[in-house]
């Protein structure tokens, strides 16, 4: 770790196709954009971000590692679904009130945490200083579906 916790990362460098010989774990990357900050630039230079970015990502999906991804409509477009007083309660705007706001999420498919932080690291989107990039291991579902199958069972054949 370096200054302020930031990792300092050596690797492969872009482009380079990474052996996927074990199960690859999936990372979901969650993109948070400053407000104003894409709005705010020229035409031209917006036009360079989304050509790189989308140029990387067609890299990334070529060598295996883009599983999904999905760009989000601005905050204000935004409802937040909760429980309250036993009944349904639909709100205006996002969950939570932060300065950055979440602008996409992409799957990513790699060896493990480091290989996730490398290939995020290389997007045009965090070099052009346009947000922050959260990285979490995706939570392994299937056997969390198995578990509730089994507790079904369990609760039927009583």
């Amino acid at each position: 770790m370096g200054a302020k916790g930031c990792r300092r990362l050596s690797g492969t460098g872009r482009g380079t196709r990474v052996s996927l010989s074990q199960d690859p774990m999936k990372y979901v990357s969650l993109g948070y954009l400053e407000p104003g900050k894409f709005e705010n630039m020229s035409e031209s230079e917006r036009n360079t971000v989304l050509d790189e970015c989308f140029s990387y990502n067609d890299e990334l999906r070529k060598n295996r590692h883009l599983v999904a991804e999905e760009p989000l409509q601005p905050a204000n477009t935004a409802v937040t679904v909760s429980w309250k007083n036993g009944k349904v309660a639909v709100t205006d705007g996002p969950y939570a009130e932060t300065k950055e706001q979440l602008g996409g999420i992409q799957v990513l498919e790699a060896r493990d945490l480091n290989h996730a932080i490398q290939l995020i690291s290389q997007s045009p989107g965090v070099k052009l200083q346009c947000g922050t990039i959260e990285i979490r291991p995706a939570a392994e579902i299937k056997e969390m579906m198995r578990e509730s199958e089994r507790r079904q069972r369990k609760d039927t054949s009583r």
